[in-house]
């Protein structure tokens, strides 16, 4: 399974797709399709914890009152499920691999598996 998550409306995460390889990837634009349980749980089991996939930069935290460091396991995944602004992204899902964030780390290991040279 090949799937890559990205916000059309972010301008990073088109900069990072315009030097990547995504041929045999499913491109879903998170705003229109919400990560499923699946996928989600799937990449929860490559970090070591939701929060690691939670974006705590989205606006609607404050919008919304959120004290993230207050939060359960199960109640950060159903945000995540329940708002599509909350899945850090851009993030990947390459067979055992799954990469999440814009960090130079995270873009750096994206670009060497599947950089366009």
């Amino acid at each position: 399974m090949k799937k890559f998550y990205y916000l059309s409306t972010c301008d990073t995460c088109k900069r990072i797709m315009k030097n990547l390889d995504l041929n045999g990837f499913e491109i879903i634009d998170i705003k229109k399709e919400m990560i499923s349980a699946e996928d989600l749980k799937l990449a929860r089991e490559h970090y070591e914890s939701y929060i690691d996939l939670f974006n705590k930069r989205a606006r609607k935290i404050k919008e919304l009152g959120i004290d993230l460091s207050n939060q359960t396991e199960q109640q950060l995944e159903e945000l995540i499920l329940g708002e599509y602004s909350f899945l850090k992204r851009p993030l990947m899902i390459d067979g055992n691999k799954v990469l999440a964030g814009n960090s130079k780390a995270v873009i750096t290991e994206m670009e060497d598996l599947h950089g366009i040279a």
